[in-house]
Order: C-alpha cells, then sequence, then structure tokens
C-alpha cells in the first residue's frame, strides 16, 4: 500500500507546480495558525504549537526535491528549544526519499497517511445544494456546537474550535435546521487558494447534502474574491469523505505522512 501510494504522488506531482506546493502548505498554516512559525531554514516552515493539531506543530517542506537531511539536526534543535517534540509532515514522493531514510535511521516512523486534494471552484460552486448555508467573519455558538456535539470526541472539539478560532483568514460556515447547526466547517482564503479545514456534520443529520451545501458555499465565497482553487486535506481511511470529495472534482496532489519518534501504534 505504502509502495502503490508513493508511485501514485509521484504521477500526481508533475500535475502541480513546485510553487503551488508552497503556497498550499504556506496556506495551511495560516489556517491553523500556530503560535509561531519560524521560516528561517530555506525550504522548510517549522511551527511550534502544544495544540493536537499535526499540522500546528509539524515541520513541514515547502518542496518536494532538494532538501539535505542534515537540515534533520538543525530542525530538532529548534523544536527542542521550544520543549516540542519534533515531528515531521514528509510528502511519500521520490524527492524526499533521503529525509525519509535519514528519518528511519533515527527512530522515527510514519504514520497517519493523508491525502492533500485539489479541484477547481467553478464547478464546486455549482453543485446543487438543498441546505441554506451561513457563512460569517468570525465563530459563533452556533458553529462551536458541532465540534462538541454528541459522539464526538468533546476535548478534540474544543482542540479544534480553539485552533481554527485563531486564524486572520477565515470564514465560519454552519447549516442550521430548526435552529439548531447541524453541520459546520472552515474556510480559509490566502496564498491563492480556498482551504477547506475542519469538516463535520452532526451524526443525525450525516447523508443529507449538508457537507456539499458548505463546499459549493465556500467555492462561490472564493470565485467572489477571485480565487478559483480549493484544497483540502483528508485522512487516507476516511473513505466517506474521500468519496464526497471525488464527486466533487478533487484529486490527490501528493500524500504525506507524520513521522514521529517511536514505533508506529
Amino acid at each position: 500500500m505504502a509502495l502503490e501510494g508513493a508511485r501514485h504522488n509521484r504521477r500526481m506531482q508533475a500535475l502541480l507546480p513546485s510553487a503551488e506546493i508552497a503556497r498550499i502548505e504556506l496556506a495551511t498554516l495560516d489556517a491553523v495558525a500556530p503560535r509561531a512559525v519560524d521560516s528561517s531554514l530555506p525550504g522548510w516552515l517549522l511551527p511550534f504549537e502544544s495544540a493536537p493539531i499535526g499540522r500546528a506543530h509539524s515541520a513541514v517542506p515547502l518542496q518536494h526535491d532538494g532538501l539535505s537531511p542534515t537540515d534533520i539536526d538543525t530542525i530538532e534543535a529548534r523544536y527542542h528549544q521550544q520543549h516540542l517534540p519534533p515531528v515531521w509532515r514528509m510528502a511519500d514522493v521520490a524527492g524526499l526519499q533521503p529525509l525519509h531514510a535519514a528519518l528511519r535511521q533515527r527512530g522515527y516512523t510514519p504514520r497517519q497517511p493523508t491525502l492533500v486534494q485539489t479541484a477547481k471552484a467553478d464547478p464546486l460552486a455549482a453543485a446543487p445544494a438543498r441546505h441554506t448555508v451561513v457563512l460569517r467573519a468570525a465563530p459563533d455558538a452556533a458553529w462551536r456546537s458541532v465540534y462538541t456535539a454528541a459522539g464526538f470526541d468533546p476535548v478534540d472539539g474544543e482542540a479544534r474550535i480553539a485552533a481554527l478560532s485563531r486564524s486572520q483568514v477565515m470564514l465560519y460556515a454552519t447549516v442550521m435546521e430548526g435552529g439548531l447547526a447541524c453541520a459546520a466547517g472552515t474556510a480559509s482564503f490566502s496564498q491563492g487558494w480556498v482551504g477547506i479545514h475542519g469538516m463535520r456534520t452532526v451524526l443525525a443529520h450525516r447523508q443529507r447534502g449538508m457537507a456539499r451545501a458548505i463546499l459549493a458555499a465556500v467555492a462561490q465565497e472564493g470565485l467572489r474574491r477571485g480565487i478559483e482553487q480549493v484544497f483540502l486535506q483528508v485522512e487516507e481511511d476516511n473513505t466517506g469523505a474521500r468519496a464526497l470529495y471525488a464527486q466533487h472534482g478533487f484529486a490527490t496532489a501528493w500524500r504525506y505522512q507524520y513521522w514521529r519518534a517511536g514505533a508506529a501504534p
């Protein structure tokens, strides 16, 4: 499976210019808004954050080739200075294999395979939607309530609320029905991309097209702002979400994993 994923990503990478890889990574950190980001090491972003959201506290390359394994020493030292465990968010592509090998030698292992997917905003905005989506410039109680609704981990929900509420480039989307918030998501607008984050539907209201309505609404807002490209990140084993995104034109640009110290669970 890992070899197949790497081959797939080598094919897909040619479709996305290197400059767009960097813009997506910059936009990702614009959205999750870690407390600090060190961008002084060429080719890397080093976000520092104690929250559990992996994207907010993992070193990520801005390019998928040409980086030196010696960067690992520098990155480890900078995370230790911040009293944080070093974590890498690394694409499964041929150009990063020397860094993968170096990380393995140091006892790091990859886990939590995740797909970065992209789509054009035009067809997404035109998707039929049966629900009205409320877009707000700031998070409100209705939006927050979705993340801590029955059936979800309340600690994880509060962490996501806190992380997504810090960003300066977000809109907050909520589907209301009968005075209750049934689905929520956020959209970032930066670096020439619309980013989709934190999609969640209350368990009792799934399979009713609410997530589809949010996707269409934020794509429409992106077009209104002159942004024609959309990206999101979805865990590889989330087959339900992947099926929804595929229906609306999302295709995988690359696959990444989090490299953490110790054996994978």
